[in-house]
């Protein structure tokens, strides 16, 4: 295996790619002439496991849980697997039982979010052993139809340091980069450098994707939250610092495949902007255009770049009508879920706010459509 420093001279320009048949070479920048106003059934609200009727750990298909999606006008769920092995091997007669309950309710099981487990191995060998583990059980999502993987790197957690009081006595959560952040503690992954980051990220798809493209099931990368944190922040270089748009073209050149996509949280990318009513525009473009967004998380935020607090959808900096305008151009054909809505006592399910969310994307989606 080639050096860590080596590695990171040879993918350290944005436009390197490594294919399938692995040859390097420079990818050009190949924008559309400017999108045509079309419309766009294919786009769809999803709910996952921020949401689930009867509180964390609850049955995501149950009668009552899908029920409630329903009612709201939501057909397609992103769940989490709660049965597996000791080794992480998903439960086949799980999933089945997960389809089989979402067709009774005409719901489709469209994807899964998986575990973050190998991002933090510091061992080949524990790499290799939870590469062999995500390879199975795409072969098993794929046995139930389920169509995108999901999955977060976090070397260290989230970040969020602080809370504020929102509309009708709801609870805003956000972050603020500390002024002493040099002396917070390294977490326990230890430290992680920019070039052993992103070696880590290139073997994962390269041993992930060519299986992802095999069984027809599209994986989909979720930006580290926050993205921009300073190098060394907790001992990591973080994969989308400094510049999350960078990073994302980096992640996408590095295999250059239509199964190697991201799961584009919207919020997220804000948090890395300084402007994220203009600059989270391009980068949705971009992706949309090359049909690399396999999923959207729909969520807004009050603040920008290493600053910022989560909001409601319909209060925060970005423009969703905006941004479902280019979706709907570009004829994005996946999911969009609400995300980390805020809370409230009187809702501590957050069934409420998410329902205000699947109304909230549904009818932009409708409201897009109905200008063309």
């Amino acid at each position: 295996m080639m050096n860590r420093r080596e590695f990171g001279k040879k993918i350290g320009g944005s436009l390197a790619v490594v294919g399938v048949t692995g040859t390097v070479g420079i990818r050009p920048f190949s924008a559309k002439a400017a999108r045509v106003p079309r419309k766009n059934t294919m786009m769809h609200v999803c709910g996952d496991y921020h949401s689930v009727v009867g509180g964390k750990g609850a049955d995501m298909v149950s009668k009552a849980n899908l029920e409630y999606n329903l009612r709201h006008g939501v057909k397609h769920l992103t769940a989490k697997v709660s049965k597996e092995s000791s080794k992480g091997v998903w439960d086949l007669d799980e999933l089945k039982r997960m389809k089989d309950n979402c067709d009774k309710f005409g719901v489709v099981f469209e994807a899964i979010r998986m575990k973050d487990d190998y991002i933090r191995a510091k061992k080949e060998s524990d790499r290799d052993r939870e590469l062999d583990t995500i390879a199975e059980n795409i072969r098993r999502a794929s046995k139930v139809g389920v169509e995108v993987i999901t999955y977060h790197w976090r070397v260290i957690p989230i970040r969020r340091n602080r809370k504020t009081n929102g509309r009708g006595g709801v609870t805003y959560v956000g972050f603020k980069l500390e002024k002493n952040w040099r002396e917070l503690p390294v977490k326990k992954a230890g430290r992680v450098d920019s070039d052993e980051y992103w070696e880590r990220i290139d073997y994962f798809l390269k041993k992930i994707i060519p299986v992802a493209s095999q069984y027809n099931v599209k994986m989909a990368c979720h930006p580290y939250d926050p993205p921009g944190l300073p190098f060394g922040y907790q001992g990591v270089d973080n994969w989308d610092s400094p510049s999350v748009f960078d990073a994302i073209k980096r992640y996408e050149a590095l295999f250059e495949s239509p199964y190697n996509g991201f799961q584009v949280c919207l919020g997220t990318l804000a948090e890395g902007l300084k402007n994220p009513a203009k600059d989270v525009l391009p980068i949705v473009d971009y992706l949309a255009e090359r049909g690399k967004i396999h999923q959207i998380h729909m969520r807004n935020i009050r603040g920008g770049l290493h600053d910022f607090y989560e909001v409601f959808p319909d209060e925060g900096e970005m423009d969703f009508l905006e941004i479902i305008r280019i979706l709907r151009d570009r004829q994005y054909q996946n999911a969009i879920c609400p995300d980390h809505m805020p809370a409230h006592p009187d809702d501590p399910g957050k069934l409420q706010a998410f329902a205000l969310g699947y109304g909230y994307i549904n009818a932009l989606i409708h409201a897009a459509n109905a200008e063309v």
